[in-house]
């Protein structure tokens, strides 16, 4: 399979040519896989998503995917997952709320490495036991792309399934390994698939898991969740959701005394971090107006359980890191 780009590849810059790029790879998929199966992990993620949808065009119900939910998606997104590939495409999905598994080995881990290496190695295991299951397996489809290639020499760690026991031999599909993200979000505009999928933002892959920092709690974890999904919308109506390249909240893990209800408090801080990058290795600081920040803090503080302060991170990269794990 070829993973060097070729120099005379045109970059995918209008739906004209992403229409093209599509054909073409339907037609490839459809060659490859003839009438066999094809396993995916579909996260939800704009690469993972892409490639599924492609794959339901090529070879429609032969394409099984398989969402494991390990309880660290940001509010809604599984569900989404299910509406667009299950209710809307009728796709072949298989859905794993693993959310207690995850959740459980979890408990007690405050080191940030431990609790990435808890979430990627339990997420091939559930994934490898849902794949024992099915039959006439031939091909597992992943997402990956060409940055991940030219970068890490492999198979992304999080996101798609490497470290597979031994016993699954499947031979791989990678219908857009030689696209560059902003390629992939083109072609995923001009498969029809959702704005907000098409464009969603970076997200790691042991998820809410690094933004609730140090060990995890399932109250503080619905903080970082809810507090999120306030910013977020936010955001939106500010306009700020095409401007800012990641923005998201994080529940560290200790208190602060304030006032609720008239009544002393002793609750979490929620912190905001917003930032702008072309190639996530150094980052800038996104200047928010001060009536938005204002308006996120009231919902956030009154709607959000087990907070009591807003805090705005305003570290560049370097010093800090975009996430805080």
């Amino acid at each position: 399979m070829e993973n060097v780009r070729p120099e005379t590849m045109e970059r995918i810059t209008t739906p004209e040519l992403a229409n093209a790029f599509i054909e073409k790879a339907v037609e490839e998929l459809q060659n490859q896989i003839g009438t066999n199966k094809v396993l995916l992990a579909l996260s939800g993620g704009v690469d993972s998503s892409v490639v599924a949808k492609l794959l339901i065009k090529a070879v429609g119900r032969q394409l099984v995917c398989i969402h494991v939910n390990h309880g660290l998606m940001r509010k809604g997104e599984s569900e989404q997952v299910i509406e667009v590939f299950r209710e809307n495409l009728g796709s072949n999905l298989i859905y794993v709320d693993a959310t207690e598994r995850f959740l459980t080995k979890l408990a007690g881990v405050d080191d940030p490495e431990k609790k990435r290496k808890i979430i990627g190695g339990e997420f091939i295991e559930v994934f490898a036991e849902e794949a024992a299951k099915l039959d006439g397996i031939a091909y597992l489809a992943q997402g990956t792309i060409y940055p991940d290639i030219t970068e890490s020499k492999g198979i992304k760690s999080h996101h798609n399934v490497g470290g597979l026991p031994e016993s699954f031999h499947f031979e791989l599909v990678e219908p857009i390994r030689l696209l560059y993200k902003d390629e992939v979000r083109m072609v995923g505009g001009a498969l029809g698939l959702p704005e907000e999928m098409v464009n969603r933002q970076p997200f790691p892959g042991p998820g809410l898991g690094v933004r609730c920092v140090g060990a995890i709690t399932r109250d503080r974890l619905e903080a970082v969740r809810e507090s999120d999904a306030i910013l977020r919308e936010e955001f939106a109506k500010a306009g700020l959701a095409g401007k800012v390249w990641q923005y998201f909240t994080i529940v560290p893990d200790f208190k602060s005394t304030g006032i609720k209800d008239g009544k002393r408090s002793f609750d979490w801080p929620v912190v905001i971090r917003a930032v702008n990058t072309k190639d996530a290795v150094t980052a800038t600081i996104e200047q928010i107006d001060w009536a938005v920040l204002a308006r996120i803090t009231d919902r956030i503080t009154h709607e959000v359980p087990g907070v009591n302060r807003v805090l705005y991170d305003v570290t560049p990269k370097p010093t800090g890191t975009i996430e805080w794990e």
